[in-house]
């Protein structure tokens, strides 16, 4: 006769506690910082991918071109017709060329090409990235022998951060030129004269720290998105992610730095 044995229930397994949103801060910023570390590693260390590079600054400057001229030259004509009637009330409407060429070298010129290309190439470094990591493309690349951090991150951030200071200075030309044509048709100022007291206005400070800020910027721009790409999650959806939060973060990040940067600039001034 078989007695009945009774089996005893497993003990229940516990679930390992989640990390707390402090923790989970500190990991991301190691891994961000791991990210950036392994650029600058991959980026001084030979085989260069001079080819890619040039292609990626080409890909970056056409992207931008004609949305950077067309806002360029609109900032110009904008700013000159919304400075023009404070300075009227004081009688010092031939000040317009100077305090438009110190706005725009200064502060609008970095900033605006920024804020363009954050969103026309950081979103596109982001979605082509995450569309090959979610189609294993980077993985089919590192079976193949082909290093693909070095030939899609580090190209890619090396051509934005030689690419949008080209593009800087670009829109700042420009605008200039929207900027005289505003002034022009309304206080018959020629063309000679107007650069005459743009180029008084601007110190090598100005264009030194419009240099440094664009290469920040570009920098940035190419690392976020390289970063969100590289690091999107699997399925389409993860593919707009990476774009959008590429984006948005480029955008943060740039304000932060331009923040930082007039103050440094700011202090170098008046010492």
């Amino acid at each position: 006769m078989l007695s009945d044995t009774k089996q005893t229930p497993a003990p229940p397994t516990e679930k390992p506690a989640e990390p707390g949103r402090l923790t989970r801060l500190f990991l991301a910023l190691s891994d961000v910082a791991s990210f950036v570390g392994r650029f600058f590693r991959e980026a001084l260390l030979p085989p260069y991918e001079f080819g890619e590079i040039i292609r990626q600054c080409y890909e970056v400057g056409y992207r931008s071109l004609l949305l950077i001229s067309t806002t360029g030259f609109i900032t110009g004509i904008v700013f000159t017709n919304q400075s023009r009637p404070s300075l009227s009330e004081f009688g010092a409407t031939s000040w317009l060329p100077s305090l438009i060429a110190i706005a725009i070298v200064r502060a609008l010129g970095p900033l605006v090409t920024a804020l363009i290309a954050a969103g026309k190439v950081g979103s596109s470094i982001g979605a082509e990235l995450g569309s090959m990591n979610v189609t294993e493309q980077i993985d089919a690349m590192e079976v193949s022998g082909t290093d693909p951090f070095k030939f899609l991150v580090v190209s890619r951030v090396i051509a934005t951060s030689f690419t949008i200071p080209i593009l800087t200075f670009y829109t700042i030309f420009v605008a200039l030129i929207g900027a005289f044509i505003n002034v022009s048709a309304n206080e018959q100022t020629s063309f000679s004269s107007f650069m005459q007291e743009v180029f008084g206005a601007v110190t090598f400070l100005d264009i030194f720290a419009s240099l440094f800020k664009s290469i920040v910027f570009g920098f940035t721009i190419g690392m976020v998105g390289a970063y969100k790409g590289f690091h999107s999650s699997k399925g389409t959806e993860g593919v707009g992610k990476a774009a959008n939060s590429a984006v948005v973060t480029s955008m943060f990040l740039i304000f932060i730095e331009e923040l930082l940067a007039l103050q440094i600039i700011g202090a170098l001034r008046g010492s």
